[in-house]
Order: structure tokens, then sequence, then C-alpha cells
């Protein structure tokens, strides 16, 4: 039986989706739940990686199993042996062609920042810390270029492969007294991409580029002409349209 399951997880103490040798991964620690529970190794793909740090509140997987356990006790049995840093919200039988990568159009990421400048104790894994004050406006002019289809191969990062072509198509930037939420919905996300948009942009409110640097940056379709990327730990993974 083929499952689809949407996660929940704090990334702050994990590298990554992925498995790594000798690290611990969320895609580590569900699959020890699920052959713990199954009896039988049992491999877990998900919608897509997320880096060393980064959260999630809709992480799309599936997985087979071979034994007939209703998915609600599926999901109930997996949150009492996963740790407390990764939890099961959803689980259903999906078809058996269902892929939780493949089968993706849409992905909405939400990148925090916290613009004062004091820090904070109780979000420091949350939220991107800026001391300096942030122009929000001019921000929101720079992501006037991004709207749409586009060629992001300026930002991407090594080890991306393929087709640098994406439909970018949301980009909010919300400020909350001292915090700013940037939202990007798009067909799909290259490596670091959202990362090195929030990078640029922050550079951009900052003062040190101009809103219309980022349309020659978009247009180099070089990597080299990028700012910095922003930190992993402001970056939550909000849901992954099917």
């Amino acid at each position: 039986m083929r499952l689809a399951l949407i996660l929940e997880y704090d990334g702050s103490q994990f590298h990554g989706w992925q498995i790594q040798p000798g690290l611990r991964t969320v895609q580590s620690v569900v699959e020890e739940a699920l052959a713990e529970m199954m009896g039988e190794p049992v491999r877990a793909r998900a919608s897509g990686r997320t880096d060393a740090g980064v959260h999630a509140l809709g992480q799309v997987m599936h997985c087979d199993v071979a034994r007939d356990i209703p998915p609600r006790n599926v999901m109930m049995g997996l949150n009492s042996l996963l740790p407390p840093d990764v939890r099961i919200m959803e689980c259903r039988a999906a078809s058996d062609d269902f892929h939780a990568q493949y089968h993706a159009v849409g992905k909405l990421y939400r990148y925090e920042i916290l613009n004062r400048f004091q820090p904070t104790a109780l979000s420091r894994d949350r939220v991107w810390h800026i001391r300096q004050p942030l122009d929000d406006e001019a921000m929101r002019l720079g992501c006037s270029f991004l709207i749409g289809k586009r060629d992001f191969a300026s930002f991407k990062s090594a080890g991306d492969d393929g087709t640098t072509i994406r439909d970018l198509r949301r980009l909010d930037i919300v400020r909350d007294q001292d915090k700013l939420t940037l939202t990007f919905e798009a067909d799909g996300f290259l490596k670091h991409m959202v990362r090195n948009l929030t990078g640029a942009l922050v550079e951009v409110g900052l003062g040190r580029l101009a809103p219309d640097d980022i349309k020659v940056i978009l247009e180099s379709h070089s990597r080299s002409s990028t700012p910095r990327k922003a930190p992993p730990q402001g970056l939550t993974l909000v849901e992954v349209f099917y």
C-alpha cells in the first residue's frame, strides 16, 4: 500500500532532509520509525530536500508499506515513535503511481526576518535577525522584477543541474512591526533559490543595492553577481501543491 504523508518539523537540529552518513536528518529518523513500525526497511521519498536548519509545516512524502494498517493508525503510531521535532500531520492512502516529488506542481515557502536592534532569545532558530533598518518598500520594488516565468540561473547554487526556468507566481513582503515575512510561491525552486533571492532583497532593503539592480542580476544569468544567501533558519516550507 502506498501512503502519502504530510510532515511538520523543526529543522534546527537536523542536517536537512536527505540521509547523510553519521548525521541526523529528517529522512533518517522517519525511516527508522517506519522500519520499527513495519518490521522491515521502508524508503521515504519527499517532495524535495530541505537544507540543514530549514523548517517545514507541510512537507509531503510517500512510502510503500507491506502491512495493512489504517492510515490514521500509521500516523498515530509514527508520532509515538518519532522525536518531538518531527510530527506526521496527515496520512492517507495514495494511488500506486503517486510520487511526492514528480507529481508536485508548486510549492509555497515563507521566510521570516526580525528587523530590530535587539536579538531574540525565543525565536533565534526561526528568524534572520537584522539590526539595521530595512526599507521594505524598496524591497517590494525589487520583487517586481522577479514575478513571472524567468530564468533564475543567477539565484541557484552549485549542484543544481537542469533547466533554470521557473514560474514565480507570488512574492509578497509583509511587515508586522519589527517582523518581515516574505512569501514565495512557484512551480518549483532551484537549490537555495529562496535564500538567494532573500539575500539579494535584503541588500536592497539595506540600501546596498537599488531595486532595479535585481533586474540586472537576474539578467546576468550568473551566480557570481548575486549577494550572499540568507541563512537557513528563517525559511519554512509551508505547502506543496498537487
